[in-house]
């Protein structure tokens, strides 16, 4: 089928707008990880001078107490080095942050998946640009299982086992719901409910995974069907609409 030209045109700049914001996206968390493997490296200086901050050693009173620490000549410049790129890191993470803020706020569906507690700009406009026309997911679990969030089944004598997640599929998307899972768990109490069950029977990582595979079926139903939370959560539990059994 020919599409007139002026629609044509518009949809080259729509794939083009959101593989940029994509690229964005990715490497936003590139320099995210970074600044991880830096912080990682200082800690490990610290430890080895007896400070157990954790994440107090990044406060004010920790970063004072980081710099004052008494180092051999190459371990100080070593400290120097990575807190310069630490800074660094933070003021480029700020304006990408900024960036993808603003471009969350003006993606209708970016924001109706912020409804959802704990998600905020940055999973919310990746999980739109990556999943693309919900349409061509059937099912929330073909969703998952875009994603490599559906355990591994393993049939033996007769009895189906579930073991790891496949970790097939988009590896971007899915470690920003893994991530995002720890908020979600905070701020919505059904999430919660539904993680602290699982830590009885499940390790905590396992148990959190769990919760990503859940958050990525509710925000594609969200979509799907655009709707909002909390009205998705009684969709979810109503009879007469048949969300979970899709999913």
């Amino acid at each position: 089928m020919c599409r007139p030209p002026l629609v044509h045109q518009v949809l080259i700049r729509a794939r083009a707008s959101s593989e940029f914001f994509l690229r964005l996206l990715i490497h936003r968390w590139g320099l995210v990880r970074l600044r991880a493997r830096a912080k990682n490296e200082l800690q490990h200086l610290a430890m080895n001078k007896g400070v157990q901050k954790k994440a107090k050693l990044w406060t004010v009173a920790g970063q004072k107490l980081l710099r004052e620490l008494p180092l051999q000549y190459w371990a100080g410049q070593r400290r120097e080095n990575l807190l310069r790129l630490m800074a660094i890191f933070d003021q480029q993470i700020t304006v990408l942050d900024q960036a993808v803020e603003k471009a969350a706020q003006e993606s209708e569906r970016a924001r109706l998946l912020m409804t959802q507690p704990g998600v905020g700009p940055i999973t919310s406009l990746a999980f739109v640009l990556t999943i693309g026309d919900v349409t061509r997911f059937p099912r929330g679990k073909k969703v998952a299982s875009y994603l490599g969030l559906i355990p591994r089944e393993n049939t033996t004598g007769g009895r189906q086992r579930l073991g790891a997640i496949s970790k097939q599929g988009n590896r971007f998307l899915r470690m920003l719901l893994v991530e995002a899972a720890h908020s979600v768990i905070r701020c919505d109490p059904g999430f919660r409910k539904q993680y602290l069950h699982r830590c009885h029977k499940k390790p905590k990582n396992v148990a959190k995974v769990a919760v990503a595979r859940k958050l990525a079926i509710r925000l594609y139903w969200m979509l799907r069907t655009n709707t909002a939370y909390p009205e998705i959560v009684r969709m979810e539990s109503s009879p007469r609409v048949a969300l979970v059994g899709a999913s």
